[in-house]
């Protein structure tokens, strides 16, 4: 059995809670910027210092006690990512109380599972629709008192509320908790059943907080640092970082709106983000669809290998040059308005979520923008292993950070032990004994550790295949490849009791209509697209690339494109872009049977 542990930089007391790396940040810049965020409708970015948002919060705060919330008594947030959820956050937690998010694209009945397995009290949502779905369930969830919006000015009403709770008892409550007392309850995505509820306390965030701005304090932690929030703050790694930030010293900005990515970049200038491999792949592929359309794709493709051939060059001895000279060329020509794009102060990228891959980590290191990829869950308060500067190693996730320890099991499964792993799932001890092995967490993932402890993730333990010939395949090397083909949204592998490999494809109706300008084509509809000879070329070369990956046996012989993407609201993929696996299975049955129609593949 492999094995590798990094060691502990930081340690936390016993007492210690979120609220000791607020203080420590007022303490340290009072009236430096802490967040920022976009007036709606405006391109005016407010800022806020330590001292304004310890104030905000003591005063919701006093709001939540006034409206009787005690510690431990669970509240939920139903909102996108934006500057009063991380309020909420920390007011519930300088009122001793949980917060439990809840995504804003959930169901009525996804919405009361969540408020009547965590007891839910009190619930704070972002706008009046959300309030109606919410509506739809209330009666069957008896615990809730109350329903606060944000557009409805909630903030404000509960500061007014709280005005005549005395300061010193927000002091007392901020005592409250201590390192090993829950935080928040985050639900999982559940790609299978129902979600369950995740307990993460004070000192998995606390301590991994510490311990991360260790090792990655060249990203997070020098002057001038400050990344832009996007992800949806229901998930642990927006959540993680929400806590990060604070003890890395690092602006913290807000953004709800992913279709206004771009712009927001080029105005809040980021210095790192954080984010998941779809952003860097729609990055990729929007800057090569737009140098098509602008006549110059041969240059944007010689650019393109030019920064992955440099990239490829600093881990065999430095680039030659030659390549040195082609890349100043490059940047130039190319790379200085993808930087620019993103802000144009960008250094530093760290994905999670789903695998990378190689070219796309090259490629962005070749440009000037180092992808730090890591790994982690819900249950490991999001990272556990993430590759560190100078110590970077493209196509794995890195080593364990700080605190943590990493094995593989006989039979290939992940394990991890460390201080930022969870206790318990709510209310479900059957589900917790099971997901641990003599105190190691059973992540579920595959994957193996070489000889300097950087782990690589080769596919979830669930999701392997077996074909009809015995062959063991993991999915998600074929999926990750060839989903990074700018045609391609989805790509579910098939093939269990088969016998051969096939492939459920979706068309990325947003990349379609500049793949078509940058090929000569007219515009195309998804449904003329997927059976035009030119798209079906393309895709086939993609194919053909991703097999290149894996063995005869375990390559991708036949594909399906389906008539429809795969889509949260469709019930497909979950708020975090997992795909439901299942579901799809389920629901494209007869695509799947087409495959194998006849059961001959050459």
């Amino acid at each position: 059995m492999e094995e590798f542990s990094t060691p502990l930089l930081v340690e936390a007391g016993p007492r210690e809670n979120l609220l000791d790396l607020l203080a420590a940040r007022v303490a340290e810049t009072g009236d430096g910027p802490l967040m920022e965020y976009k007036t709606p409708g405006t391109t005016t970015w407010r800022t806020v210092s330590a001292a304004q948002f310890d104030r905000r919060v003591r005063d919701v705060a006093r709001g939540f006690v006034a409206r009787g919330v005690r510690p431990g008594d669970r509240v939920g947030i139903m909102s996108r990512t934006r500057y009063e959820w991380t309020v909420l956050d920390w007011a519930l937690w300088s009122a001793g109380a949980v917060p439990v998010p809840v995504y804003e694209t959930s169901s009525a009945e996804q919405v009361h599972w969540i408020l009547t397995d965590a007891a839910v009290t009190l619930l704070v949502v972002e706008t009046a629709g959300h309030a109606a779905t919410v509506a739809e369930v209330r009666p069957e969830a008896p615990l809730l008192q109350d329903v606060l919006v944000l557009d409805g000015g909630a903030l404000d009403a509960l500061a007014a509320e709280g005005a005549t709770v005395p300061d010193a008892e927000v002091d007392r409550l901020r005592r409250h908790a201590g390192r090993d007392d829950v935080a928040t309850i985050i639900y999982t995505s559940g790609t299978t059943g129902r979600p369950k509820g995740v307990e993460l306390t004070h000192g998995n965030f606390a301590v991994l907080a510490r311990n991360a701005v260790e090792g990655l304090h060249e990203v997070v932690s020098t002057p001038g640092a400050r990344t832009l929030l996007f992800m949806p703050l229901a998930h642990v790694f927006a959540r993680f970082v929400e806590v990060l930030c604070m003890p890395a010293g690092a602006v913290l900005g807000h953004t709800p709106d992913t279709k206004q990515l771009l712009q927001d970049l080029g105005e809040f200038r980021p210095t790192f983000i954080l984010s998941v491999p779809r952003v860097f792949e729609k990055v990729y592929n929007s800057a090569e669809q737009k140098a098509a359309a602008g006549g110059k794709l041969k240059i944007f493709q010689w650019a393109a290998r030019t920064a992955i051939a440099y990239s490829r060059s600093l881990d065999a001895g430095g680039p030659p040059l030659g390549l040195r000279l082609q890349r100043a060329v490059a940047d130039r020509l190319v790379f200085h308005k993808l930087r620019d794009a993103m802000g144009g102060q960008i250094e530093w990228a760290i994905s999670g979520g789903a695998p990378l891959g190689e070219r796309l980590g090259h490629f962005f290191r070749g440009i000037g923008v180092r992808v730090l990829e890591g790994y982690g869950l819900t249950e490991t308060t999001a990272p556990a292993t993430v590759n560190m500067p100078g110590k970077t190693r493209i196509g794995t996730v890195g080593p364990p950070l700080p605190g943590t320890s990493v094995r593989i099991a006989a039979d290939g499964e992940v394990e991890v032990r460390g201080h930022q792993v969870f206790d318990r799932y709510h209310g479900n001890p059957v589900a917790t004994a099971e997901a641990f092995d003599d105190g190691w967490f059973r992540t579920g993932d595959l994957g193996s550790l070489d000889e300097d402890g950087y782990l690589r993730i080769t596919g979830r333990k669930k999701e392997i295949i077996v074909t009809a010939g015995g062959k063991n395949v993991a999915p998600a090397v074929l999926e990750d490849r060839l989903r990074a083909h700018p045609l391609i949204s989805q790509v579910i592998v098939v093939g269990d009791g088969r016998p051969y490999i096939g492939a459920l494809v979706t068309l990325d109706a947003e990349g379609l209509p500049g793949w078509c300008t940058a090929h000569g084509l007219p515009e195309l509809s998804v449904a003329e697209a997927a059976v035009h000879p030119d798209v079906l070329a393309s895709i086939d070369e993609g194919v053909e690339r991703a097999n290149k990956a894996v063995s005869r046996a375990e390559s991708i012989r036949r594909y399906r494109i389906l008539d429809r993407d795969l889509t949260i609201a469709g019930g497909y993929l979950t708020p975090k872009l997992s795909v439901r696996r299942t579901h799809v299975l389920k629901d494209f049955a007869t695509d799947v049977e087409a495959i194998y129609a006849g059961e001959h593949a050459g």
